[in-house]
């Protein structure tokens, strides 16, 4: 049960304040201070909802009480209560931080609502600091998911990359073949960037067809086509501020091509079915597992875009290119899986992390995590060689 602190030297004005009080807030548990210096003893020892102190007081004044108070726990709140003698020390009061002051006579029904706007303020101050602490705990297992593990010197040179362009607003092309941690990268260059306070939003080109990848990067206007039974924004819109990814862009028709080029180049977007251009903020970020020159001497790619995407290019290699790293991201993925799990992490012996090294990885990182799951679910309870050979298939 919360807590609301009564600091009066007056036995009879403390009374009626709790007596009226307790009436109205049957949720709180009151305390009652004779002075200012027990009060100040009272919000050293404990946190409360409300403080509500007179400021003429023996020992310690109201005004003291606030001002150390605050300097010991900035986040309390005072209502004080003075004489019309003190209107000068009330208003400097407000100055120093207090919520409000009611003058004696005390007008009950002024000090009930002053109170419970008080609280209500105090409730919604809590509730925000929540909401701050779980976004960043979200954050942070967000993050987590996507760290990049690894020691080798290719993993190295490409988080030294990632410092030297997050820094920059830049267009950045990411290379590799299909599971090597290309997402990982992006996630790691928007994580770093002055952009991170921003949305990050991700578009695999390769899993829109190729009719409504343009809604969906620029969004359409209700009844541009049939299915459009509403307003709808585009990626390019919701990442205003932050970044766009466009995963798997050597996958995209040449038509919504022309569109981000233009995109790119005017820094403004056009939804299907309108007129109208909307004015975009958005740093991009695209990725692709193919051979861009390959695509581009077929015909399948344009010049003009690949230009404007790979300002920097960022080449992610396979697993096998870096089995170094195998030790590291098996003991990741087994922490991570048994979070995920609810069980404790499963160790992997010497012998079994070697025996993993000399297998091929054509599914790279992905291909690894989905065997140390296999591994951690059938595998004994320290994962051994002899687990590889019975339940990897190469």
């Amino acid at each position: 049960m919360q807590k609301i602190l009564i600091v009066e030297d007056e036995k009879a004005i403390s009374g009626v304040l709790h007596s009226i009080l307790s009436d109205e807030l049957t949720d709180y548990e009151f305390v009652i201070a004779e002075d200012g210096l027990e009060g100040y003893k009272q919000v050293e020892k404990e946190d409360f909802a409300l403080v509500i102190s007179d400021i003429k007081m023996p020992k310690l004044s109201g005004t003291e009480l606030l001002k150390q108070s605050l300097a010991l726990k900035p986040e309390t709140t005072f209502i004080m209560i003075s004489g019309h003698a003190d209107i000068d020390s009330a208003v400097s009061c407000l100055k120093e931080g207090a919520y409000d002051f009611i003058s004696k006579p005390i007008d009950i029904n002024r000090l009930i609502t002053s109170v419970k706007n008080a609280l209500t303020k105090e409730s919604l101050k809590k509730e925000n600091k929540n909401l701050q602490t779980e976004n960043k705990t979200l954050k942070k297992k967000v993050n987590k998911k996507y760290q990049m593990i690894g020691e080798s010197a290719a993993l190295q040179k490409i988080q030294e990359m990632i410092e030297k362009v997050a820094v920059s607003d830049a267009r950045v092309l990411i290379t590799g073949p299909n599971g090597a941690g290309k997402e990982l990268v992006a996630h790691a260059i928007h994580n770093q960037s002055e952009r991170s306070r921003g949305p990050m939003v991700e578009v695999n080109c390769a899993a829109i067809p190729s009719e409504l990848i343009e809604s969906e990067l620029f969004g359409h206007v209700k009844g541009s086509f049939t299915g459009a039974i509403k307003d709808k924004q585009g990626k390019f819109e919701q990442a205003n501020g932050g970044t766009i990814f466009l995963d798997e862009i050597g996958d995209m028709s040449l038509i919504a091509q022309a569109k981000v080029l233009r995109a790119l180049q005017e820094s403004k977007v056009s939804p299907v079915g309108s007129d109208k251009e909307i004015k975009v903020d958005v740093r991009v970020l695209a990725a692709t597992n193919k051979n861009m020159q390959t695509e581009i001497e077929a015909g399948r790619f344009r010049e003009d875009l690949y230009h404007r995407l790979s300002v920097i290019e960022i080449y992610v290699p396979p697993l096998d290119e870096r089995k170094e790293d195998i030790k590291l991201l098996v003991e990741h993925f087994s922490g991570m899986i048994a979070d995920e799990h609810g069980t404790a992490t499963k160790k992997f012996d010497d012998k079994a992390v070697e025996a993993l090294k000399t297998l091929s990885w054509t599914g790279n990182i992905r291909e690894l995590r989905n065997v140390v799951e296999r591994l951690i679910i059938l595998g004994g309870n320290t994962v051994s060689a002899e687990d590889v050979a019975s339940f990897v298939r190469k």
